[in-house]
């Protein structure tokens, strides 16, 4: 797959489920990803990997990986693939968390969209981000993505209402930055 200076990105696999349970299951990993703070069986993470991430012909599911050490750190996919409409969302997790705010989650978007641009062809991708992920915010405007709308008041986090903003690039946006 493509890869940068310190990150590759894998295709995920089924020997893969047991690092994500890991990950699902660490609540300071899903606060700012998941609609749902919840726990899961691991056989429930293992259905939904199974059925969402590797069966689905409707999205395309990487392992981060740390090139040095060799050790996955997240997971970024491209999911909603319409083909025909040449659209697609993408998600981007990382789970080690002595990961975080260091760029990694940078190098490992920029080469989902630009596999997402340039190999897949597509012309629009978009994502969803919780308002109080400021640093997140941040990282997709300097990548060029721009808010195109929000649902106001749609999360309920830690007492507080919060919205989920709607973010889109077009490919001619990708290509200038």
């Amino acid at each position: 797959m493509f890869s940068s200076e310190r990150v590759y990105l894998r295709k995920m696999e089924k020997s893969d489920t047991e690092q994500y349970h890991t990950w699902r299951m660490d609540m300071d990993v899903m606060n700012s990803t998941s609609l749902f703070l919840d726990t899961y069986t691991f056989k429930e993470t293992s259905d939904f990997v199974e059925i969402r991430m590797l069966d689905s012909s409707s999205s395309k599911s990487y392992i981060i990986m740390e090139r040095t050490q060799q050790i996955p750190i997240g997971v970024t996919s491209l999911i909603n693939l319409d083909l025909k409409n040449r659209n697609a969302e993408c998600i981007i997790d990382i789970g080690e968390k002595n990961y975080w705010g260091k760029g990694y989650g940078k190098e490992a978007l920029q080469l989902l969209l630009t596999y997402a641009f340039h190999e897949l062809n597509l012309h629009r991708v978009s994502l969803q981000v919780f308002s109080f992920n400021t640093r997140a915010i941040q990282l997709y405007e300097k990548l060029g993505f721009v808010e195109e709308g929000k649902c106001r008041e749609a999360l309920y986090r830690n007492g507080e209402w919060h919205d989920i903003i709607q973010m889109g690039m077009l490919k001619k946006e990708f290509s200038q930055a």
